[in-house]
C-alpha cells in the first residue's frame, strides 16, 4: 500500500537588493538590509541572498544598474535551474511603476519594495475594522499610480495599427485604455468611501476621547519591536498581543491605569520604522489622533539594538511630522537584559564603537544628556518596573495638576 507523506508548506524564498550611496554607507545600508529581512521574516519569507550596488544614486530605469540587474538575473536563473526557485526580489526603497515593469520584465518573478512589503505585513496584521479600512486605503492609494502595468500584457497581443503606423493592434488600445481608465475610476471611488469611512471612525473615536473624563493621557511611542505592547501588558495589567516580530500592534490600545490615589490613561501605538509610507501615515491618522492628544509620551527604546540612536531619531522625526514635537515626554530605555557589550583592549587607542561601550555608561552619558530624565528597565524581566511607576506617578500627578486645578482624583492616601 502506498504512503503519503505530509510534508510542511516550503516558505517562499527572497532575495534582498539596497543601494549604498553618499548619503547611506556600507554600514548604514548592512542595517537596513537586516530590518529589511526582519520585514520578510515577519512576512513569512525567507532570505536566501543579499545584493548590493555603489553607486550615485538609485536608476530611473532598473533601481539598480544593468550590470547588477544581470548578476541579479543569474543568479534566479541559476535557482530555477537547480529546482529551488526564488520567490521574490525585494528591493529596500519604493519604487515606481517604470522601474518595477522594467525589473519584472528582466527577472520573471514577483518584485517588491520596502513600501509594498509593510502593506503587507499590516494586511496581515490587521484584526478590527478600523484597522482593516486603514490598510485597504493604503494600498488602494500605493496602487493608484502603478496601474498601468497591470495592463502591459495588452501591448504584447498585437502588432501594428489598422493604418499600418503605432503600436498595438486595432481593437486593443481602445480597451486596454478603457479598462485601465475603469479600474482607476473604480479604485478612486473605493478611495472616497474608504476615507468617509475612516471619517465616521475618527468621530467615533473623538468621542469617545471626550467621554473619558478629566484624566491625563499618557501614550507609549517608539520604533516597531521595542516592548511597547509588553510594557503596556506589564503596567495596566492588560493583554495585549505581544510577539518578536515587526508591528505585531497595529491598532491603539487604551486602558485605564490607577497609581496609588492618580488614575490616567495608558495608551499603547502603532510602531514606526524608518522609510515609514507615506500613505499609512496619512491612513492612520485616527489611530496616531491618540499620539496627538496625549499630555505625555512615553519613548521606549530597545536598548539591546545596535542602532538604538538612528531608532529614536526616527521616532522624534516622526513625532515632528505629526505635530508633537513640544509635548512633555520622557525616555525608556527597555530591554536591558539583552543588552551586550564587549570590552576594548587596554591597548587600543581608537575610539571605542557602540559595541565597546557598557551599559553603565550608556546610562551616564544618557542620563546626563537628558538631566536624568529617562530610566532603563527591562519589562520581560520586570526590573526597575517600581522606579517607572513612580517616576510616571509623579509626571502625571505633575499635569494633572496643571491641567485640571480642580480635580476631581487625587485625594490623600491614609498614612
Amino acid at each position: 500500500m502506498k504512503e503519503f507523506v505530509i510534508s510542511e508548506a516550503k516558505a517562499e524564498t527572497a532575495v534582498l537588493v539596497g543601494l549604498i550611496t553618499q548619503e547611506q554607507d556600507e554600514a548604514k545600508t548592512k542595517e537596513y538590509l537586516d530590518e529589511l529581512e526582519f520585514l520578510a521574516d515577519t512576512a513569512g519569507a525567507v532570505t536566501v541572498k543579499r545584493f548590493t550596488q555603489k553607486v550615485q544614486g538609485p536608476s530611473q530605469v532598473t533601481y539598480v544598474g544593468k550590470g547588477k540587474l544581470e548578476e541579479i538575473r543569474r543568479y534566479v536563473m541559476e535557482r530555477e535551474e537547480a529546482d529551488d526557485p526564488v520567490g521574490m526580489v525585494i528591493f529596500d526603497d519604493e519604487l515606481t511603476a517604470k522601474q518595477i515593469r522594467n525589473i519584472e520584465s528582466e527577472l520573471k518573478v514577483k518584485i517588491l519594495d520596502r513600501t509594498s512589503l509593510i502593506l503587507d505585513i499590516f494586511a496581515m496584521r490587521a484584526q478590527t475594522a478600523e484597522a482593516k479600512t486603514q490598510v485597504e486605503l493604503a494600498q488602494y492609494r500605493y496602487m493608484l499610480p502603478r496601474l498601468q502595468r497591470l495592463w502591459t500584457h495588452l501591448e504584447r497581443q498585437g502588432g501594428g495599427s489598422g493604418s499600418g503606423g503605432g503600436k498595438g493592434s486595432v481593437g486593443l488600445r481602445g480597451p486596454g485604455e478603457t479598462q485601465l481608465e475603469m479600474d482607476r475610476r473604480i479604485i478612486l471611488h473605493r478611495i472616497t468611501l474608504l476615507k468617509q469611512r475612516l471619517e465616521e471612525i475618527d468621530r467615533q473615536k473623538t468621542t469617545q476621547r471626550k467621554n473619558r473624563g478629566r484624566l491625563i493621557r499618557v501614550a507609549l511611542v517608539g520604533y516597531t519591536n521595542v516592548g511597547k505592547s509588553t510594557m503596556m501588558n506589564l503596567l495596566a495589567k492588560s493583554d495585549v498581543f505581544a510577539e518578536n516580530k515587526l508591528f505585531a500592534t497595529l491598532d491603539t490600545t487604551v486602558r485605564k491605569m490607577v497609581i496609588d490615589n492618580l488614575p490616567f490613561l495608558l495608551a499603547d501605538t502603532v510602531g514606526f520604522i524608518r522609510k515609514l509610507p507615506t500613505d499609512l501615515v496619512d491612513s492612520f491618522k485616527s489611530t496616531l489622533d491618540e499620539v496627538r492628544e496625549a499630555d505625555l509620551l512615553v519613548h521606549v527604546v530597545d536598548i539591546s539594538h545596535p542602532d538604538f540612536e538612528e531608532q529614536i531619531r526616527v521616532v522624534e522625526q516622526t513625532l515632528a511630522d505629526l505635530g508633537c514635537r513640544e509635548k512633555p515626554s520622557m525616555l525608556v530605555f527597555n530591554k536591558i537584559d539583552a543588552y551586550t557589550w564587549t570590552p576594548q583592549d587596554a591597548d587600543d587607542l581608537t575610539e571605542p564603537t557602540r559595541e565597546n561601550i557598557s551599559l553603565d555608561e550608556l546610562r551616564r552619558t544618557w542620563m546626563a544628556k537628558m538631566q536624568g530624565d529617562c530610566l532603563f528597565i527591562s519589562a520581560r524581566n520586570k526590573e526597575n518596573i517600581d522606579e517607572l511607576r513612580n517616576v510616571l506617578y509623579n509626571k502625571v500627578r505633575e499635569l494633572h495638576v496643571q491641567k485640571y486645578p480642580y480635580n476631581d482624583f487625587l485625594y490623600t492616601i491614609d498614612e
